[in-house]
């Protein structure tokens, strides 16, 4: 059975900083490209971030260059979302997600999803 736990998010302030994980069990991690999707109320799922199969490459949408940082650990079967200097506008429900195949830098075909996390920033 396939699994994607996200955890991590909550409110906080501006400026802050915050660590989001996904722990994923039920297929093998190290051969699937993980991404981060983001869902703010009324608006449409973003894609934010993703990394290679053995962390190599990585892809971010502009909005979070320089303040997002993903990061995957296939020893545990975990990817992180890294966010500082967080901005209102980053608040969202935060989704994991991979995917079988490349390219990294698509928000398209990914198969399996988490249930989500949600980040409040308070400006």
């Amino acid at each position: 059975q396939v699994q994607l736990v996200e955890s991590g998010g909550g409110l906080v302030q501006a400026g802050d900083s915050l660590r989001l994980s996904c722990e994923a069990s039920g297929f093998t991690f190290s051969n699937y490209v993980m991404g981060w999707f983001r869902q703010a109320p009324g608006k449409e799922r973003e894609f934010v971030a993703a990394i290679s199969w053995r962390g190599a490459r990585t892809y971010y949408t502009d909005s979070v260059k320089g303040r997002f940082t993903i990061i995957r650990d296939n020893t545990r079967n975990t990817v992180y979302l890294r966010m500082n200097s967080l901005k209102p506008a980053d608040t969202a429900v935060y989704f994991c997600a991979a995917k079988r195949n490349p390219p990294i830098d698509s928000g398209s075909s990914y198969e399996y999803w988490g249930q989500g996390t949600q980040v409040t920033v308070a400006s």
